[in-house]
């Protein structure tokens, strides 16, 4: 997994600055922060309407599967335009490993909830 997502992090990285007319991930930044954001929201909604469909169909499961991979995918967009190395989230992740998510978000500072 970690390897996908060095490998991927890393295409993201290169294409950042291609060509727009060659490169949907170029095409991205080229059009803006807000650009990147509203396909991050739009993906989000996508995995929201796959998950509420009948789970225990294949090819519903499929749909779920494909869409998250369409929210990391644009998510980790979002990390490169912001010079965030996709590491620093697992890191997180790792750091909140162990932790109930009931006690880590009393943790937080209010605004983060």
């Amino acid at each position: 997994m970690t390897d996908t997502l060095r490998n991927l992090a890393s295409t993201i990285k290169a294409r950042r600055t291609a060509n727009p007319e060659t490169s949907y991930v170029a095409q991205l930044n080229h059009r803006g922060l807000d650009k990147i954001l509203s396909k991050v929201g739009e993906e989000a909604t996508e995995v929201i309407l796959a998950a509420k469909g009948p789970l225990d169909s294949p090819d519903q499961k499929a749909a779920l599967v494909g869409e998250v991979a369409d929210l990391w995918f644009h998510c980790l967009v979002l990390l490169e335009r912001a010079e965030i190395d996709y590491n620093e989230v697992l890191q997180e992740l790792e750091r909140r490993e162990g932790t109930s998510g009931i006690e880590e978000k009393r943790t937080r500072a209010p605004e983060n909830h």
